[in-house]
């Protein structure tokens, strides 16, 4: 008989021992997890204090982000409670992870989502994946109060993140980290939208620091979009807008416990501007070949528009006191094929013309 490799059966086999499942728990996987971590020497350099950068590439689970690692603990959970339908509001990524994931379990998967707020791609992917998809009209803080009623009902479990289910997922990213660098990093800067993402990499780096397999901590730095910051400004953003809709979010329902991990990490929270976002997005496909969803590119923007102060470094600044030599950490969330639309707007891309030839394409090329 076939049998997979350990790490290739997704997030809950793997981390089994460090999650709330048991031996009669139906594990729903897509094989999930595992993700690269990617050494970028160009990032690296910009750094001028010998530091390392690497890129945590979320993008490369089975639906394009992270989002599958909380739901396969979320979906395996609601099997193990015998529901039969699920319910959730997404600007995109959580709807692909919960169409797909409950297409695996045999569920029935309702998504709620903003109305002309979401990308072809993802809608994409939450209609071909069997979704039932109801576009409202208002944001995603209006879907995520619908859904929090609906879910009163016993008819559906809600999967968003406001399930402890999907943190305890999603914390087994920290947990990759540290056993390929052997230790925790000294920073990870993330994207800030929902807030789950941030709150769960902390528990992980907590629960294995507890555990004796890190030796330190890292700072957790997010960075959100300045027209969807709602944590940075310590105010509920009543009508969040930013090219970066993944993280479109004004009321994020784990505001709380971000802050909580920033503060406990000695971490920060700052801003960077819709143009930077697309920018960063723009380097790192052209300068690492890493292609990633403009929402993705706030962590990468976020390190950008630090190491290019021209002034003393101010107080959210992730490399602010930190020594030569450290060792970061920049968790990319989706891949860039979730919204093609962001820079095909913003960006002029067209083919280059010429002839049937080979002498009309070395004319064109400048040979």
């Amino acid at each position: 008989m076939f049998r997979q490799p350990l790490h290739d059966r997704g997030v809950i086999s793997r981390y089994r021992s460090f999650l709330p499942v048991n031996d009669t728990t139906p594990v729903v996987s897509l094989n999930e997890g595992s993700t690269p971590l990617i050494h970028s020497a160009k990032l690296s350099a910009l750094t001028g204090r010998g530091c390392e950068v690497f890129i945590k590439y979320e993008g490369l689970n089975p639906t394009g982000s992270f989002k599958d690692r909380g739901m396969t603990m979320a979906m395996s959970k609601a099997a193990e409670a015998g529901k039969k339908a699920v319910i959730c509001a997404s600007t995109g990524n959580t709807s692909a992870a919960a169409a797909a994931y409950a297409t695996r379990a045999g569920m029935e998967c309702v998504v709620l989502l903003p109305a002309g707020k979401i990308s072809a791609g993802k809608l994409a992917q939450a209609f071909v994946y069997g979704s039932k998809v109801i576009a409202i009209d208002g944001n995603f803080d209006d879907a995520l109060d619908l859904v929090r009623k609906i879910g009163e009902r016993d008819d559906f479990e809600v999967v968003n993140s406001i399930n402890p289910f999907r943190i305890e997922g999603q914390k087994t990213a920290s947990f990759e980290i540290i056993d390929e660098l052997g230790d925790a990093p000294d920073i990870h800067i993330l994207p800030v939208g929902n807030a789950g993402n941030i709150t769960a990499y902390w528990k992980g780096y907590e629960e294995y620091a507890a555990m004796g397999k890190a030796t330190k901590k890292p700072r957790m730095t997010g960075f959100q979009a300045a027209g969807s910051a709602p944590i940075f400004y310590n105010k509920v953003v009543e009508h969040p807008e930013t090219v970066a809709t993944a993280i479109r979010i004004g009321n994020p329902a784990s505001w709380d416990q971000a802050k909580a991990a920033i503060r406990d990490s000695k971490g920060s929270i700052d801003i960077v501007t819709d143009q930077e976002i697309l920018d960063a997005q723009a380097w790192l496909a052209a300068n690492e070949g890493i292609f990633i969803e403009p929402g993705s590119a706030a962590s990468v923007a976020g390190l950008l528009k630090c190491l290019d102060c021209h002034r003393e470094p101010c107080a959210t600044c992730p490399v602010r006191g930190i020594p030569e030599g450290s060792t970061l950490v920049l968790t990319v969330t989706g891949h860039g094929l979730k919204d093609i639309d962001a820079p095909l707007k913003h960006r002029s891309f067209a083919p280059l013309q010429a002839a049937n030839s080979m002498e009309a394409v070395l004319h064109t090329l400048g040979y």
